[in-house]
């Protein structure tokens, strides 16, 4: 059984690494579409949807509004370093599909029901882009 449930954050980044205009200071509208697999559980249930909530919850409030900041990107730490503004500092660029492996990581590291098998993460950075990331929990 799969079940899912979404999430939607905003958040600025930028990709120093890029040949277009991805190099430049952004922002999307990301929404996240988390699956969860498993065996149900004697309430019939994969994974309770507040349970699932109060787990992704907290990291879609660290990202939301704020600027994701590469530790491989020193031009923009040193620019932001002293500038008032809520921002996450990661050690990969923050393509969509580093961001997908960085939230599937935190959130399959967290206590997860036995009966769950796997966890997907899928994240629009736009309408009509995305990456998708699985963590096999159990087989």
């Amino acid at each position: 059984m799969k079940v899912s449930k979404s999430f939607h954050w905003e958040m600025g980044h930028r990709l120093p690494f890029h040949r277009g205009k991805c190099v430049n200071l952004h922002g999307h509208s990301y929404r996240l579409f988390l699956e969860v697999e498993g065996d149900l559980d004697e309430n019939g249930m994969v994974i309770d949807f507040y349970d699932l909530k109060r787990i992704v919850h907290p990291i879609i409030e660290e990202l939301d509004h704020s600027f994701m900041v590469s530790s491989l990107d020193p031009d923009l730490g040193k620019l932001l370093e002293n500038f008032p503004t809520k921002k996450v500092l990661v050690d990969f660029h923050s393509s969509v599909e580093n961001i997908a492996t960085y939230i599937l990581d935190r959130i399959a590291a967290n206590i997860l029901p036995e009966n769950v098998k796997a966890v997907t993460a899928t994240i629009y950075e736009t309408q009509d882009a995305y990456a998708r990331d699985t963590r096999i929990i159990k087989k």
